[in-house]
């Protein structure tokens, strides 16, 4: 059975506040729409989707079907609606863009329900007490007994709600009203607290708040030492620091780069550089260590991780790292396609204790931050 879901992001949404719809103002790293987006795409039950846009706003995705919306919400979803005909789709699921919180547990309990009822929507009982106001004063109450806030995706359908909404004339606040308006049955299924409404500029720290909770987060750390032999330079970080001495090692001996490479392969549990350059196989001798941090880079990009920042501390007595920094720090964000504000590149002395304080070598240690949506 085919299911499609129509995001309706057409609106302005002006009492958000902010200076752009709040479909496009930005938490926890994305859009309010893309995080909305990817609820569905993630969705294993949901086929195909189409998102409704104002007409200014087309050019702003790519990738994704999109239809121009209407002047009110009902004529957006009937847009959306109409794009789907005689494309065998039996059930159509009906989604504000503001939800970009909405647990799978809801959106399976509306299909859920669609196997026995021609419409379905989600919703929590009313628990506060409802007062009748006006000019500030409190001119009456309002049982709450059979009262639901609504919320969505509301489910249906395809060719019952297309056909509702085709007859239906003016505007409505959801889609269940134009459903109810063509005497079709809508099963109430439970929402969750977490599918707030964006509407507020208060909402959007809440949102955020939701969305960073579900977000997959790791750290990984890395330690690497090369010690000194004959030589008049150094790598660290991707640049040549000119020194008395050299770094002995397998490849380039670039000590923070492969400190850096271990912390991104330990923070998705894939060994270290070892494990997928083998110091026993030749071809890796003297190798620029680049390529090492390159391939743990897109490693974790194509396992669906982004690296939110990184944090590598040398450890020396000699060169003096600080005033080659800058450089390193632009060389490794180059490398990592990073802005350079999220890599830290910095540098501390062992108080001329150790192998560090006899000028024996360098150290360094890192951490790595990756962050999957």
């Amino acid at each position: 059975m085919t299911t499609a879901a129509i995001i309706v992001a057409a609106g302005r949404g002006t009492r958000a506040g902010g200076p752009e719809p709040k479909q496009w103002q930005r938490i926890a790293g994305a859009r309010v729409l893309d995080h909305t987006l990817v609820r569905f795409q993630n969705h294993p039950r949901v086929d195909r989707i189409v998102l409704v846009l104002h007409p200014d706003d087309m050019p702003l995705v790519s990738g994704v079907e999109s239809v121009a919306g209407g002047a009110t919400r009902a004529a957006s979803v009937r847009a959306g609606l109409e794009t789907l005909q005689d494309q065998d789709i039996q059930r159509v699921l009906i989604h504000d863009v503001a939800r970009c919180c909405v647990p799978d547990t809801v959106i399976d309990g509306v299909l859920d329900a669609l196997d026995t009822s021609t419409g379905a929507a989600p919703a929590l009982a009313v628990t506060d007490a409802l007062w009748i106001g006006a000019d500030q004063q409190v001119r009456g109450v309002q049982p709450r007994d059979a009262l639901f806030r609504a919320q969505t995706p509301q489910g249906f359908h395809y060719n019952a709600i297309l056909d509702a909404h085709r007859a239906f004339t003016g505007d409505a606040a959801d889609d269940v009203a134009v459903a109810r308006a063509a005497g079709m049955a809508v099963t109430i299924t439970p929402g969750h607290e977490d599918n707030l409404k964006i509407t507020a500029p208060e909402d959007f720290a809440r949102a955020e708040t939701i969305l960073r909770g579900q977000m997959d987060i790791r750290l990984g750390n890395g330690y690497d030492v090369h010690r000194f032999c004959d030589g008049d330079q150094v790598w660290l970080c991707g640049v040549s620091v000119p020194h008395d001495r050299g770094l002995d090692g397998h490849s380039d001996a670039d000590v923070g780069m492969h400190a850096v490479t271990d912390a991104i392969y330990g923070a998705l549990a894939m060994g270290d550089i070892g494990r997928h350059f083998p110091p026993s196989d030749p071809q890796w001798k003297g190798a620029a260590s680049h390529i090492f941090l390159t391939h743990a880079c897109e490693l974790a990009r194509d396992m669906g991780y982004d690296i939110s920042n990184i944090d590598c501390t040398l450890i020396c007595e000699q060169p003096k790292i600080t005033p080659h920094a800058p450089a390193m720090q632009a060389e490794m964000a180059r490398i990592m396609g990073l802005d350079a504000g999220r890599v830290s590149i910095k540098a501390t002395t062992s108080e001329r204790l150790g192998f560090t304080g006899r000028k024996e070598g360098i150290a360094a240690i890192a951490t790595a931050a990756l962050v999957k949506p």
